[in-house]
């Protein structure tokens, strides 16, 4: 059962509509699930507790958070179409510029998140706008990965 938390937390996700995608679990968080990576939670803490890659800047700004994703190969871009062949994360803000929160768009234009340490939710992009991750402050893109 999804936490009912969520609409004090997020105003227009019932609204706008979600699915929850996978289950409860704390082993990895948002920034990590935008990432791609399901092993282990991402966070730039002083204390070294989380995983933050060693060369990027371990502070929590925006300017740390994008350098973070653009090791990963992607570049800041103007918009948060759905278009073939690129895939995007957006990066939420507070109102004091704190980064909160990642999300990664998926092959049908919608947005997937990780809800801290609860569910993965299937959303649109402004459907987390409020007073837990703020508003979207950048839109990263990079071509797919192929293996």
């Amino acid at each position: 059962m999804i936490d009912p938390m969520l609409d004090l937390s997020f105003p227009s996700l019932r609204r706008a509509g979600f699915e929850i995608t996978s289950p409860h679990t704390e082993d990895y968080n948002c920034i990590a699930w935008a990432a791609g990576d399901t092993n282990r939670w991402w966070w730039p803490d002083k204390y070294f507790q989380y995983y933050w890659p060693a060369d990027a800047p371990r502070n929590e700004s925006l300017q740390a958070f994008i350098e973070t994703f653009e090791k990963m190969g992607y570049l800041i871009c103007g918009n948060h179409d759905l278009e073939e062949g690129i895939e995007k994360i957006c990066i939420y803000i507070r109102p004091d510029g704190t980064p909160t929160h990642a999300a990664r768009q998926l092959e049908n234009g919608k947005w997937t998140s990780k809800l801290g340490r609860s569910e993965d939710i299937e959303h649109q992009i402004d459907s987390l706008d409020g007073p837990s991750y703020g508003s979207v402050a950048v839109i990263m893109q990079r071509p797919f990965k192929t293996e």
